[in-house]
């Protein structure tokens, strides 16, 4: 049976091309998105002072760049995806786990930018026709969806799965417009904050609203988790992208340069901006789709609302449908092609509801970056303890597409991987069905709820050592030799 298509296949050497600059843009491409901007304006509507928020946002970012490149030298040195990664600790047909995780992940960030796309075209056609508010109801009320939203979110989601149909290559030209669109409506949005509170002093005079340290710590380590969190899934799959680096150091630079860099630059943005809102408005406007409708220029609507749907599309294609796309085709490798992942990716971020989550600021860090960063910080403990401490950077790559060889342990699973990754879900669990309501905050210890709150940091340790220890304690030292059938 093969476990190998185009799309999983080993990159050559001759197209392992990305330089640092290439890696920097591609880190200053993604975290130049509407859902930074919402992560920090967040933070601010939810009581911190800007210099609070920025350093959470820039904290995130340094701890979150560790296993990013950790998990990249595997890219770098075998030129292989993600899911190929996952199979050395997993099994051949284990790795189908995580990397159904991180593309059910991708399949909700799919959703959520979908909807700030489907926003801004419904801002954008109320401007010119105000009716649209006015539709009658053709949604269930469970929904809790209007109708002219809901139509303009399908109108905008079917535009993504038109690119998708359209290939990689509509996929880079949409990249290139984003590239000059959102730094130019990012500076317009500043300049105005500016300019409509007198200078920055006003701004940043704002205090934090926390009556006492507890409350604040009780906001900074979930809020910290989040941003940690935001990129968790691509730390995971990072390997997707540094297949194709022409060193270790292209691609460790690049990051390095590129992430908490412009991460925490456009995050500044954000935080400015929604400070400033509550000075102009009276009240923090926190979804800059919700800020731009309130210009009074049906022109200024208009080109705000245009270059929001530009980058928001550009930007979920990119950074939402590539890894999800490999994940699904791991599944099914002969049967799932790039183009089939990315519906089957579209398919699922509907079901998911976003609109649900990002109504709520603190749904959308409570709910939902704390509560899939739970689910990955194990899978990255995982994958970087067998890469580093078991294997010492050793792979055998063609055992990796094969069922004869050392990664195929038991029926195509390792379940020493299952188990440390169940285990490091597991903490986490409480303070999840507290976040969202389904059990009380009295029904489960207070520590354990409180773990919740540190799920990425927590997932990640406790998967990692039970993983090392179970290779050790299951698992001849001779076995070790990648070359080696391990044993059930």
């Amino acid at each position: 049976m093969t476990y190998k298509n185009d799309d999983l296949a080993v990159v050559p050497e001759t197209q392992r091309t990305w330089t640092t600059a290439n890696y920097a843009a591609l880190w200053i491409g993604m975290s130049m998105c509407i859902p930074t901007y919402m992560l920090a304006s967040s933070m601010i509507e939810g009581g911190m002072n800007w210099w609070q928020a920025l350093a959470t946002v820039f904290l995130g970012n340094i701890i979150v760049l560790v296993p990013m490149i950790l998990n990249g030298h595997a890219g770098a040195q075998y030129g292989i995806p993600f899911p190929v990664l996952a199979r050395a600790s997993f099994g051949i047909l284990g790795a189908n786990i995580p990397a159904m995780l991180r593309a059910i992940v991708a399949c909700g960030w799919f959703g959520i930018q979908s909807w700030i796309g489907g926003a801004a075209l419904y801002r954008l056609i109320a401007v010119w026709a105000p009716d649209i508010g006015n539709l009658p109801p053709i949604f269930p009320s469970s929904f809790g969806m209007e109708t002219g939203l809901g139509l303009a979110f399908f109108s905008f989601w079917a535009l993504n799965m038109f690119v998708i149909y359209m290939g990689i290559d509509s996929i880079r030209r949409l990249l290139s417009i984003k590239a000059i669109v959102l730094p130019v409506i990012s500076l317009a949005l500043l300049v105005w904050a500016i300019s409509a509170t007198d200078g920055l002093g006003p701004i940043l005079a704002r205090p934090a609203l926390f009556q006492n340290r507890s409350e604040f710590w009780a906001f900074f380590f979930p809020a910290l988790t989040g941003v940690v969190g935001f990129w968790a899934t691509i730390s995971l799959n990072i390997p997707d992208f540094t297949r194709y680096a022409s060193s270790q150091r292209a691609h460790i630079l690049g990051q390095a340069i590129g992430l908490p860099t412009s991460m925490t630059a456009f995050a500044f943005v954000g935080i400015v901006v929604t400070s400033a809102t509550a000075l102009i408005y009276g009240e923090m406007i926190w979804d800059p789709v919700a800020l731009s409708a309130k210009f009074t220029s049906p022109l200024l609507v208009t080109c705000a609302m245009l270059a929001i749907i530009v980058s928001t599309l550009a930007t979920n294609i990119a950074a939402n449908i590539v890894s999800p796309a490999n994940d699904f085709a791991n599944l099914a490798p002969r049967w799932i092609s790039f183009r089939t992942g990315g519906y089957i990716t579209g398919v699922i971020g509907i079901a998911i509801m976003p609109w649900r989550l990002v109504n709520d600021p603190t749904g959308y860090i409570f709910t939902w970056l704390i509560a899939y960063s739970a689910l990955l910080g194990p899978i990255g403990g995982i994958l970087i303890v067998d890469y580093y401490l078991v294997r010492r950077c050793k792979l055998d790559v063609d055992a990796l597409y094969s069922n004869h060889g050392a990664y195929w342990y038991t029926g195509g699973i390792n379940w020493r991987a299952i188990v440390a990754l169940i285990a490091g879900i597991a903490p986490s669990v409480p303070g999840f069905l507290v976040a969202i309501k389904t059990i009380r905050p009295d029904a489960a210890p207070a520590y354990l709820n409180n773990l919740y709150h540190y799920a990425w940091f927590v997932g990640f340790g406790v998967a990692g050592i039970l993983y090392f220890s179970f290779q050790h304690w299951f698992t001849p030292s001779t076995s070790r030799n990648m070359a080696i059938r391990y044993p059930a």
